[in-house]
């Protein structure tokens, strides 16, 4: 074979192998041509065409993290206040998050930031600490709104934790107390009332009724005899006059004991 045509033969083995290319499920090519956005490629084969496609990026689709904090941020009651909190985000338009800003995970991480910045300033610390899924909410929209032109999409994001200074923990703490201790003054309070309006209806069914009275009595008496186990002697004119009220009322008078 001349030699010629080896080389020939070598340039065209070459220029295949270069135009082959292989990308992940995950990723995605983003080819210009001549300099001009053509396509996204991926996943899997495709060719290009040697000397005119060129490879600008790889993007990747997955599902990224992003960590941001802020420290001594003033709350909208001027609370200083550290918050941590992490952003799920995922690129779903290649070609804009290739084309559109030069390097997007860098850009989604500083809107992040001042986004929580932003956030805490309009919020109140009550509302910061009591509701977390209605301030990650906002966050979330406040973050997407700016990235969505780059093609990224935020997914959640999530505050992980709200430090505030020790001097207003205690204070919070002992206000929380104050509170506790007020609900379960209200809460015996209002057992009492009832406690007393029960007796009262009680004493005014015993008044009225002497028979009920006096099977009180009795019941008092042999709940004492049950729990400590000892005999209980009824006075002679107790037990006549209960007699009286049964047999007044058609029970079955009971005995007083003989006299000693």
């Amino acid at each position: 074979m001349p030699i010629a045509a080896i080389v020939i033969l070598a340039v065209i083995v070459l220029l295949l192998l270069r135009s082959v290319r292989l990308i992940q499920e995950w990723r995605r090519a983003v080819v210009l041509r001549l300099g001009r956005m053509h396509a996204v490629k991926g996943p899997g084969l495709f060719f290009l065409i040697p000397l005119v496609d060129q490879i600008a990026s790889i993007i990747d689709m997955r599902i990224q993290t992003s960590s941001i904090a802020a420290e001594q941020a003033l709350t909208r009651d001027m609370v200083a206040v550290g918050v941590d909190a992490i952003v799920f985000w995922q690129v779903e338009d290649a070609r804009a998050a290739a084309i559109g800003i030069a390097n997007y995970r860098e850009a989604v991480e500083r809107v992040a930031q001042t986004s929580l910045r932003e956030m805490i300033g309009s919020t109140e610390l009550s509302q910061l600490l009591a509701d977390r899924q209605a301030a990650d909410a906002k966050l979330r929209t406040t973050i997407a709104a700016k990235t969505t032109s780059w093609g990224v999409a935020v997914r959640s994001v999530e505050i992980r934790d709200v430090a505030i200074p020790a001097i207003l923990q205690d204070a919070m703490s002992r206000q929380a107390q104050a509170e506790r201790e007020k609900n379960a003054r209200v809460t015996l309070a209002s057992a009492e009332a009832e406690i007393a309006r029960q007796v009262l209806e009680a004493a005014a069914i015993y008044s009225s009724d002497p028979v009920a009275l006096q099977l009180r009595q009795m019941n008092l008496l042999y709940e004492m005899n049950k729990e400590r186990g000892a005999t209980v002697l009824i006075p002679t004119d107790m037990a006549t006059s209960l007699g009286a009220v049964l047999r007044a009322a058609g029970a079955s008078p009971i005995t007083p004991p003989p006299a000693a």
